[in-house]
């Protein structure tokens, strides 16, 4: 094929990346959203990994498939800061530090339960208690309704 070599850029990281996390926040597979998407399983890997870059109409029927506006997919770049230079982009965007909780499966996987419980009056117990747990203070969990 006769034309230019695909080079990954941070925003195609970016994206992938989030693409990962908004299908994992919903419990979806890749073969699940491939087949939302009418693409294999294959290529959801390959625009999450941004081996492959996502066209914009994709990307919308990604979104559309995920109920998840395509803003959300450019959530958390750096807009056109006047100082900014690529590899202060590049450390800004897609590099995640060892100490990083938002970068972690079990903060996912926390978030996740969280928004499974049946409603708001255990949601706030939960909270409750993870403050407690926070502060040192004791914990006392009082029966659910």
């Amino acid at each position: 094929m006769a034309g230019k070599q695909y080079v990954k850029n941070i925003v195609d990281v970016h994206i992938g990346h989030r693409m990962q996390l908004r299908r994992a926040m919903l419990g979806m597979s890749q073969k699940d959203l491939g087949d939302l998407c009418g693409v294999t399983c294959q290529q959801i890997q390959k625009y999450e990994s941004a081996t492959n870059r996502i066209s914009a109409s994709r990307l919308f029927q990604v979104g559309q498939a995920m109920d998840t506006p395509v803003s959300f997919f450019f959530c958390g770049l750096p807009g056109n800061l006047p100082d900014e230079n690529k590899s202060t982009m590049s450390r800004r965007v897609s590099d995640q530090t060892e100490d990083d909780p938002m970068a972690k499966t079990e903060t996912l996987r926390l978030i996740t339960l969280y928004w499974k419980l049946a409603n708001d009056k255990q949601r706030a117990t939960i909270m409750d208690i993870l403050t407690a747990l926070v502060s040192g203070d004791k914990v006392s969990v009082t029966e659910q309704e």
